[in-house]
């Protein structure tokens, strides 16, 4: 009987003890849940969700090239042969047939007059020919074929009139002109220095725009198709920018698994030919909720947007990303609706409930 007298208050102060516990641990909790929402409201902006339509945007890299150019070559060059004036210079614009440069004619002339003199002396052995064959040059349409043939051969009148022909042609083409209008490049001769036969002289550029060759994955011809539109931005100028559209889809896949494809480019005075450019393919793949990137944040691992509510604040809504851009997704979701209010800046930090500002 004693011993339970004593028991009494024992189990009373292990109750206190337990009850004053699980209020700390009530009083804990309540403490972290508070810590775990910003005290202060948070500047955010927001974005109207809306159904639009979306861009699709393929990446690749490209090289710009001339739709069309020229290489110009001296056809008469030898070792003797000096380029003795040069009209134009490097990013100078000529018309089509303009002079580019002009050879010495010294040599040339006199090849041209050798070979003149040439031929008159075999016309003279030809007519010596078919005089004794009994047919004279005046009636030479009634002399037979191959009579005549045998006379050219004999006098040497046929070698004759292709040496004066080949003389001729070359003092003719000891003046360079461009057969297209363009801009003159890659023209490095100085006046009186040789000239490499092996070389072009120089390159005339068309004028009439530029053309980028590119490439995309097997898996994504679906993607992209005659027409679309192409946005062009040079890699050392970033700023530097065009458009176009693909004019040429190549139809054969090569042995890496790529298709070339080609666009035509809005002119730009920046880009040159040749140039190495980053190139963005756009294609619409019909109306879809759409959002900035910015939107979506991570939340235990899961991708969340937050919807900034009348009461001035945030809450979470779990989503999944579909398709993207440089700077969209799409995106769906079971709690989203058309009209959400959708944060798009200040979401780093913020949980659900947090207390927000909105502005401008």
């Amino acid at each position: 009987m004693n011993w339970r007298i004593y028991l009494i208050p024992v189990v009373l102060l292990v109750l206190v003890c337990c009850g004053g516990k699980k209020s700390a641990d009530k009083k804990g909790d309540a403490e972290k849940i508070k810590t775990t929402l910003p005290i202060e409201e948070t500047e955010v902006q927001t974005i109207t969700l809306r159904t639009m339509d979306f861009q699709h945007e393929l990446v690749s890299n490209g090289r710009l090239s001339a739709r069309q150019t020229a290489e110009l070559q001296f056809e008469s060059t030898t070792e003797s042969n000096v380029a003795v004036r040069i009209f134009v210079k490097n990013d100078d614009r000529v018309a089509a047939g303009a002079a580019i440069a002009m050879l010495d004619t010294f040599k040339l002339s006199n090849s041209f007059k050798t070979a003149e003199n040439n031929l008159q002396k075999a016309h003279l052995e030809l007519q010596d020919v078919l005089i004794g064959q009994g047919y004279s040059l005046k009636d030479k349409d009634k002399i037979p074929a191959t009579v005549m043939q045998l006379a050219n051969v004999r006098s040497g009148y046929s070698a004759a009139r292709i040496q004066y022909d080949l003389a001729r042609h070359n003092l003719q083409h000891a003046v360079l002109r461009t057969p297209i209008a363009g801009t003159v490049a890659d023209l490095f001769t100085k006046t009186y220095s040789m000239i490499d036969a092996t070389k072009p002289f120089c390159k005339i550029i068309s004028a009439g725009g530029l053309e980028v060759d590119f490439t995309i994955l097997e898996n994504e011809l679906s993607l992209i198709k005659l027409g679309d539109n192409v946005q062009i931005q040079s890699y050392a100028s970033p700023d530097i920018r065009s458009t176009g559209s693909i004019v040429n889809i190549n139809p054969s896949v090569d042995m890496d698994g790529t298709v070339h494809v080609l666009a035509n480019v809005q002119p730009q005075p920046k880009l040159f030919n040749g140039m190495n450019v980053r190139i963005s393919v756009f294609r619409s793949l019909g109306r879809q909720w759409v959002i900035p990137k910015s939107a979506v944040v991570l939340r235990t691992g899961k991708q969340v947007v937050f919807v900034y509510r009348s009461n001035s604040t945030a809450r979470w809504n779990y989503v999944t990303t579909g398709l993207e851009n440089s700077t969209q997704f799409t995106v769906k979701s079971e709690t989203l609706r058309e009209g959400d209010e959708i944060i798009v800046s200040g979401n780093e930090h913020l949980a659900d409930g947090s207390k927000v500002k909105k502005i401008n």
